[in-house]
């Protein structure tokens, strides 16, 4: 898909306010700027670009509450930021933004390289308004093998890279990178257990036994040996499979003509681990050693960027990315934002393969080159091998968003069904399900969990820490407790605007508050462009209905009448008395399709057993009942681990082991005497002295 663009305007990559659509013909179109808002914004930016060095730099667009709105790079400041003063031939969207416009930052680089490289770092650091953003933060995980120890060790890794070692993907999945790992074991023998674990072992451990590792912690192996089981896997994992397998094999030939069987059949068991590692792939290739591989689809408005890794001529696996981005971009300025924004904080490899041509496809190179520190080659294949992994990403980024769209949709008519099902005025945009977690009153949290449009919003779930003045297993004191701090914040950030505009406040005052603290569904006061005060939103701007909104259509409660009434008071004093508030109690003998409703204004009520509604409702209590048990699960756990000798000042990590070796339990280092803890080896007086009050002087 091919538009053109004016000259005058920047060719940068602007977006507006919406997130994912819910459905592609329900899609809004954004609204134009006022006009005087418009032309006060020109004259901010003109006024900059009159004193801007003919320089590369990045610059920054602020509105009126400091808040970025947009990041861009150039390769001449004073030409791009003139460029945007120019008032005409803007998309909407690009016109929304120069409204907005109160103030501009500037930072001059040395080459245009380097202002591309500082662009995409302040776009994932920032998240402004108005750039193509990446939805997808998670980072990928890869294979880790250390490099500190005598007997490295074999893990999964993510985030930053500061052990020392060889880092090897990244994998587009976990369970891509536990199957490699799991085939590695059996082929290398080498350890998964963390350093802590190893000194503490005194004989070898289920894994051993199991032959999935070789034993360096009790001398099983010498060092040497297993450095050389860890070289290997070294070399497999960089690319050098052959040599490795060669090497198996001629061992495995040379032990049956000894007649050495069991040893031959060793070796024969970690050839076919290597095997598996490399034939359990979906699309393999023959020609491209290292590679990432993306491709984009549009429809309806929306994008899908797909990428493919490919290492040592193996699919490592792909990852659907669904960029937030404006619906005038073409993909070729979506995927040229993808792609520098993807390779902030990760390696890139030796060749980039993309769908489409890119602009500055060459500074993009240029880009990845210095972060590298070798050469990335950037292509758009025409033919060959190269285009067939092209075609095959493709189609799979075609696929992918066309699943979105349909989830997308199937869920919004689910929240029409829910609206229906209890009366609302229109469908839900945000729901929240709250559930609590306890065992006998002890660790008990709270879960909030939120579903709109898109399903289950997991970035938006939150957990609760009840507090120690709520009575140990008091249900619907903890349901208080959680509510109270939900609503309170939410009505002291959604307030403080309203309040403030309501009184006639100047747009200073309203513009301090940050845009993610106002009401999302109330009419959010509009500055005036003369700065008199606050103005109703112009008739020809349209509210942004696909943001999703912060504040709740719908709550829903697990519980019966108590639950119910107890949140009712709490949504009350809280201001939030308007938000559509349900209550479900099991059914009898707790089956499901027989719940009771509880709601204001109406008797208690059942729904019909095969309402689409019903199971929507129980999907959503039964996330809430999951996310609220593993969250109380985890934080018992946490509490279980804890050594009552962490509790006592002056023990460390060495002494805590000292008094292991030489006791063997915590039990026994209760019951011993004085004596007996200052006989302990690396256990001075002072300490010894500490140990046994903290167990005896209680």
């Amino acid at each position: 898909m091919n538009r053109e663009r004016p000259d005058d305007v920047p060719e940068e990559e602007f977006e507006d306010e919406e997130e994912l659509l819910p459905a592609p013909e329900a899609a809004p179109e954004p609204g134009e700027a006022a006009p005087g808002a418009l032309k006060a914004g020109i004259e901010v930016i003109a006024d900059f670009a009159r004193h801007l060095p003919n320089r590369p730099g990045v610059y920054r667009m602020f509105d009126r509450a400091g808040e970025v709105l947009y990041v861009g790079k150039a390769k001449s400041l004073k030409n791009r930021v003139s460029a945007y003063a120019r008032g005409m031939a803007h998309t909407n969207a690009v016109a929304r933004m120069i409204a907005e416009t109160a103030n501009m930052e500037f930072v001059t680089t040395g080459t245009e390289t380097e202002a591309l490289l500082l662009e995409s770092n302040l776009i994932k650091q920032l998240r402004p308004r108005y750039n193509v953003l990446l939805r997808d933060d998670k980072s990928f995980p890869y294979i880790f093998l250390s490099g500190d120890h005598p007997a490295p060790q074999i893990a999964k890794h993510r985030g930053s890279r500061q052990r020392k070692g060889d880092y090897f993907g990244p994998f587009a999945s976990v369970w891509a990178v536990e199957r490699t790992i799991d085939a590695l074991q059996k082929a290398f023998l080498l350890r998964s257990c963390s350093d802590s674990y190893y000194e503490n072992r005194t004989r070898p451990c289920l894994l051993f036994q199991i032959k999935r590792c070789s034993g360096p912690c009790t001398g099983e192996i010498s060092h040497t040996d297993y450095q050389a089981l860890a070289d290997q896997a070294r070399d497999f994992l960089s690319g050098r499979s052959t040599a490795v397998k060669q090497l198996l094999s001629q061992r495995m030939q040379a032990a049956a003509e000894e007649l050495e069987f069991e040893k031959a059949a060793r070796y024969r068991d970690r050839l076919a681990a290597l095997s598996a590692v490399q034939a359990g792939q979906d699309i393999n290739t023959q020609g491209v050693e290292e590679a990432d591989v993306f491709a984009i689809d549009e429809q309806a408005g929306q994008f899908c960027v797909e990428i493919f890794f490919f290492r040592n001529k193996q699919n490592w696996g792909n990852r659907a990315l669904f960029p937030r981005a404006d619906r005038s971009l073409t993909p070729a300025e979506v995927l040229a934002s993808v792609v520098t924004q993807f390779y902030d904080d990760k390696p890139p490899p030796k060749l980039v393969l993309l769908s489409h041509e890119l602009a500055e496809a060459e500074l993009i190179a240029e880009a990845l080159c210095a972060r590298a520190g070798r050469k990335v080659e950037l292509a758009t294949p025409k033919r060959g091998e190269r285009r067939d992994l092209v075609a095959h990403a493709r189609k799979n980024a075609h696929e992918a968003l066309a699943r979105k769209l349909a989830d997308s949709a199937g869920q919004q008519s689910l929240l029409n069904a829910l609206g229906a099902a209890f009366g609302l005025a229109k469908a839900p945009r945000r729901v929240e399900v709250y559930d609590n977690s306890h065992i006998m009153g002890t660790n008990a949290v709270g879960g909030m969990i939120v579903a709109g449009r898109d399903g289950f919003m997991k970035s938006h779930y939150r957990t609760f820490n009840i507090s120690a003045d709520t009575i140990a297993g008091d249900d619907f004191g903890m349901m208080r407790e959680v509510l109270k701090r939900r609503f309170s914040r939410l009505a002291k950030e959604s307030g403080v605007a309203l309040a403030l505009a309501d009184e006639g406040a100047s747009a200073d005052a309203v513009a301090s508050i940050p845009p993610t603290l106002a009401q999302p569904d109330a009419p959010r006061p509009y500055p005036s462009p003369q700065g008199g005060g606050v103005e109703p939103r112009p008739e020809n701007e349209e509210p942004d209905d696909t943001a999703f909104p912060s504040r709740p259509d719908l709550v829903i409660v697990d519980g019966g009448k108590g639950q119910f009434e107890a949140a009712r008071r709490i949504m009350a004093e809280c201001g939030a008395s308007d938000i559509a508030l349900v209550a479900i109690a099991k059914g009898e003998d707790r089956n499901a399709m027989r719940e009771t409703f509880f709601m204001v204004g109406k008797e208690p009520f059942k729904l019909p057993p095969r309402d689409p509604a019903l199971f929507f409702i129980q999907r959503l209590r039964d996330e809430a009942h999951r996310f609220a048990i593993g969250t109380h699960r985890a934080k018992r756990k946490r509490e279980i681990k804890t050594n009552p000798l962490d509790e006592i000042p002056g023990i460390g990590p060495s002494r805590k082991r000292a008094l292991l070796l030489h006791f063997g339990t915590v039990k026994a280092i209760q019951r011993a005497k004085l004596d007996d803890l200052m006989r302990t080896p690396g256990v001075n007086a002072a300490t010894a002295k500490a140990v046994h009050a903290h167990f005896h002087e209680h």
